[in-house]
């Protein structure tokens, strides 16, 4: 065969063997649907199993490194260090959060979701919440991994009669 006609037929074949091998490197797609739902109610309660038991590492993991958390009392921390420590200082040990049955999942298309609910905040060791407020998470699933890179954090108040 002719040193030009291997060369174009080797062109013609390296696509046919290098697509398998892209598949293959292609990351699991987002869930859609229901298992949306599920994985963005399991990563919830993991990141909160974290928090309420002050595994900080763990914690941090569940954020980029240039998350934005907006709160509404405490107002704009920005990047992971900065939440952790603020968990660390204002958290631990001292309160722990329950979420309300309010959980809603919404797809971002090529991105990740959207996780809003409602959640309480109760003194450790202590059967009554005293507080109350609603969130917004930007999850986004890059390199077959989860994190949150925006939180938004707002209309916290006061339960009356300590909630429950």
């Amino acid at each position: 065969m002719h040193a030009s006609r291997r060369s174009r037929l080797a062109l013609l074949l390296v696509p046919l063997f290098a697509c398998p091998v892209a598949q293959a490197a292609t990351p699991a797609a987002i869930p859609e649907g229901d298992a949306l739902v599920r994985t963005v109610n399991e990563l919830d309660r993991k990141v909160f199993d974290a928090y309420n038991n002050c595994d900080l590492k763990t914690f941090g993991d569940y954020f980029s490194a240039d998350v934005e958390f907006f709160h509404d009392k405490a107002g704009l921390m920005t990047g992971r260090d900065a939440v952790v420590d603020a968990t660390r200082r204002n958290i631990c040990h001292k309160v722990r959060r329950e979420l309300v049955g309010t959980l809603e999942v919404y797809p971002i298309k090529d991105y990740g979701a959207i996780e809003t609910g409602t959640h309480r905040f109760c003194q450790i060791g202590s059967n009554a919440c005293q507080g109350e407020g609603k969130f917004l998470h930007i999850w986004r699933y890059q390199d077959g991994r989860w994190q949150l890179v925006r939180v938004v954090s707002y209309d916290h108040h006061s339960i009356e009669g300590g909630g429950k």
